[in-house]
């Protein structure tokens, strides 16, 4: 083989793992009437792009809708594969959470695309526990779990739905409503692990729109917080990924994966 040719296929298979990270919640339609149905893909990949998730009911920990104090349990109505896994209409006008969590799935990688892909989400901590155990050279295993929140709107009457804590290990709270926000409005995010602020983390917030993806990288603060602004209008999420030493002798290391996705008209 061609020497340049190798090392373009090496490279490229190295950026399609890095590439394969993101998981999110992705609606048809942000904004609905009341009594319309809201229709959910699961989707993985990256650009926020993705494509659908292969869903298998099993693969599900715990999947809700939440309205103000209403929670409604979607396991035995989500529609396995890839296309249109939940149809849930929305009876009520408010502000509606809909999350997922995914119990754990195990990885190996090789030792060069772990190492890559711990560099690309600037998971020092775990890159340097490796380099300090002279284990770069190791495969790196792996469980991982995601955890996905989706905020949708129903009519004009907004309310404080959004910023439900669920206790996950990873979760993302918005400070503000996104459906109360209007083009230039400043939000602020919360980043939490195990429910304490997690400060100097790499926070991905994204924005599709026009048929353009644009990702801003922002490391939360002392307090768990990270602020920008909405730029455009269109599809945004934000997300962000926490790993540290397994407890399970399955894997080396355990990662949590949380996203959250809105709309902004």
């Amino acid at each position: 083989m061609n020497k340049k040719i190798g090392v373009f296929l090496g490279l490229l298979v190295c950026n399609l793992v890095l590439q394969a990270h993101e998981f999110w919640l992705q609606p048809a339609k942000f904004i609905l009437k009341p009594g319309e149905t809201l229709v959910v893909n699961f989707k993985v990949g990256e650009n926020f792009l993705g494509e659908g998730w292969d869903l298998k009911r099993h693969r599900i920990e715990k999947l809700e809708i939440h309205q103000k104090n209403t929670i409604k349990d979607l396991k035995e109505v989500v529609t396995e594969g890839e296309k249109d896994n939940l149809k849930i209409p929305l009876t009520s006008e408010g502000t509606y959470l809909v999350l997922m969590q995914s119990n754990n799935a195990f990885s190996d990688l090789e030792a060069e695309k772990f190492n890559a892909y711990l560099k690309e989400d600037e998971l020092d901590d775990a890159y340097a526990q490796r380099e300090k155990t002279n284990t770069l050279n190791k495969n790196g295993t792996e469980l991982y779990a995601r955890y996905a929140k989706l905020l949708v709107q129903a009519g004009t009457k907004t309310d404080n739905t959004f910023r439900k804590e669920i206790g996950w290990p990873v979760e993302i709270i918005p400070e503000q409503n996104p459906y109360a926000l209007k083009m230039g409005d400043p939000v602020q995010f919360k980043i939490l692990y195990n429910g304490k602020p997690l400060f100097g983390a790499k926070i991905r917030v994204w924005n599709h729109y026009n048929n353009r993806t644009t990702v801003q990288n922002i490391y939360s603060q002392q307090d768990g917080m990270i602020s920008t602004h909405i730029s455009n209008p269109g599809a945004w999420m934000v997300s962000f990924v926490k790993m540290v030493p397994s407890k399970d002798p399955k894997a080396d290391w355990q990662s949590y994966w949380a996203s959250l996705v809105f709309g902004v008209k």
